[in-house]
């Protein structure tokens, strides 16, 4: 039996999924909350909110995640970082998970992900609970309803977390998958409740389907000055860099946390809320996102509450480390209205160098750029898993290899041609370690890289003098108001200024040893700023 607002030409049925039980078309937030809690998926919370646990899996598993390998992706896609599965595979996959689902109970969400209508991927998502299309709802754009009359899905993701897959029959590594079909245009998830996976597999596709329109998609966040949406910054940034506190300055507006596309007209999010960390979460380091814990229908994963007064618990990790609010992003005061911007005038690339070596900011040619975005830097700190004793370089290409269906060099050469077009000035910023490396030296002050970043922004750092660097060859500002000098020369932070040299080298080796899986795939002024 079917429920709810839904274009009556594409029910699921003329999609060729029948025998359901009851399906619920488009329901709004509130009532996805209702019967949410009513089928015990989780706890009503304070303010409204929706509380979860997501079970086995709190986090995404991206080494379960598979392309249909068939003639029209062969060449396409980079069959290192994705595991191939055989159409015949993916048939009996789509076949047992549709049997599977026959006489219970969907939710399908109608949404699509751009903010520039000319761009849009409209997708359709098939939910077997209630809070993950309430988080789709939330992380995805909505269309009005005026226009679910005549939507017709470009993708459909169906989600199954009940269905356990078998390797052997389907291809796969586990009982857990996630299936991407471009031929098909269907994406199947089961095995899992983890939310992310929706969020994730729809960024995936507009990673595969943008670059052949000439658009640049972004695992970054983006934010424009105060009435002037043509002065926009981007900023990349692995988890731990600072990406998303960064990005939502006051005194800018944010278009977004997570997921941006750079087309001709400028940049627009793909999303239409945001997917924010809560562990250790400060009412006044962040009293936005923390306000957002408490709002109606904010979908709270994985936090430890208290069950009479339902008090979230903010340092307990015990559920996990990775625990999350997902809201829309008006919840945020200072969002943009329409999520888009212009051009951006600045690129920030945040990393967290935890051995100590990097400056806080440093200006990069369009070269040295590309060199960095393809490295995708940062550094796991010691003692925060078990057998890791020093800083443990983490490179993630493009600054999020895992969701990245073409090589690298595709996005590296998109973004190389944008900033050649447009004229962008592009910034390298540690929020790591100074004055030694973890354990020795202290984190970066927050206070120092605002203060960084804000002249970066306004555009009166690069007035200034630099210097040139001698591990990496980038220009480092010599001084900058408000900061201290020797922090912007990281050399003169160490007691041991030979101790730094031999880090530094070390760095620089890691660096090396990484890229030379680029080094056939790159022009030579790219292979040039490898070495400075």
């Amino acid at each position: 039996m079917d429920h709810g607002t839904v274009n009556p030409k594409m029910k699921l049925q003329d999609q060729g999924i029948s025998g359901l039980g009851h399906v619920y078309y488009n329901l709004l937030e509130q009532e996805l909350v209702d019967v949410a809690v009513e089928r015990g998926e989780g706890t009503l919370g304070k303010g409204g909110a929706f509380l979860t646990t997501t079970g086995q899996f709190t986090g995404r598993s991206p080494k379960d995640k598979h392309v249909v390998r068939t003639p029209s992706t062969e060449n396409t896609i980079w069959w290192d970082n994705n595991a191939p599965m055989a159409p015949e595979a993916f048939d009996r996959l789509y076949d047992d998970m549709t049997a599977h689902m026959k006489g219970r109970d969907y939710f399908v969400e109608d949404l699509y992900g751009g903010a520039d209508p000319a761009h849009r991927l409209d997708v359709r998502i098939v939910t077997e609970l209630a809070w993950h299309g309430l988080f789709c709802r939330h992380l995805l754009r909505r269309p009005e309803v005026s226009e679910l009359d005549s939507f017709s899905p470009d993708f459909t993701i169906i989600n199954c977390p009940s269905f356990k897959a078998d390797p052997e029959r389907h291809d796969c590594r586990s009982d857990t998958v996630i299936a991407l079909n471009f031929d098909r245009k269907l994406i199947l998830i089961g095995g899992t409740e983890y939310a992310g996976e929706n969020k994730k597999s729809v960024f995936t596709l507009l990673n595969y389907i943008l670059p052949e329109k000439g658009i640049m998609p972004m695992h970054c966040s983006a934010n424009h000055a105060k009435g002037n949406p043509v002065d926009a910054a981007v900023f990349f940034g692995l988890s731990g860099t600072g990406k998303t506190t960064l990005s939502a300055d006051p005194n800018r507006v944010l278009i977004g946390d997570d997921e941006h596309g750079w087309s001709e007209r400028g940049i627009f999010n793909f999303e239409g809320g945001c997917y924010a960390k809560t562990i250790g979460l400060d009412p006044e380091a962040e009293p936005e996102i923390y306000a957002t814990t408490q709002m109606p229908h904010t979908v709270i994963e994985n936090m430890v509450f208290d069950p009479e007064t339902l008090e979230l618990d903010f340092e307990d990790d015990s559920l996990t480390a990775n625990m999350r609010c997902a809201y829309p992003l008006h919840y945020i005061d200072n969002a943009s209205e329409t999520a888009l911007g212009g051009h951006p005038k600045n690129i920030i690339m945040l990393t967290c160098d935890a051995f100590g070596v990097l400056p806080p900011i440093a200006r990069l040619t369009p070269a040295q750029a590309m060199y960095h975005f393809l490295s995708g830097f940062t550094s796991k700190v010691a003692g925060t898993e078990r057998g890791v004793t020093e800083p443990e370089p983490t490179f993630s290409t493009c600054f999020g290899a895992p969701f990245m269906p073409r090589r690298p060099e595709v996005y590296g050469e998109l973004l190389r041609q944008k900033i050649a077009s447009h004229g962008a000035t592009c910034w390298l910023v540690n929020t790591g370690w100074t004055g030694g490396a973890y354990g020795t030296g202290s984190r970066m002050p927050i206070q120092a890289t605002r203060a960084l970043l804000t002249a970066a922004l306004d555009g009166s750092l690069v007035e200034g003098q630099f210097r040139k660097d001698a591990n990496f060859g980038f220009d480092v500002p010599v001084t900058c108001a408000g900061v201290d000098d020797k922090l912007l020369s990281p050399r003169d932070t160490w007691a041991d200024p030979s101790a730094y040299d031999a880090q530094a080298q070390k760095l620089v080796d890691m660096f090396a040893e990484n890229f030379t899986q680029y080094v056939p795939y790159i022009n030579e002024d790219v292979k040039a700023a490898a070495i400075g």
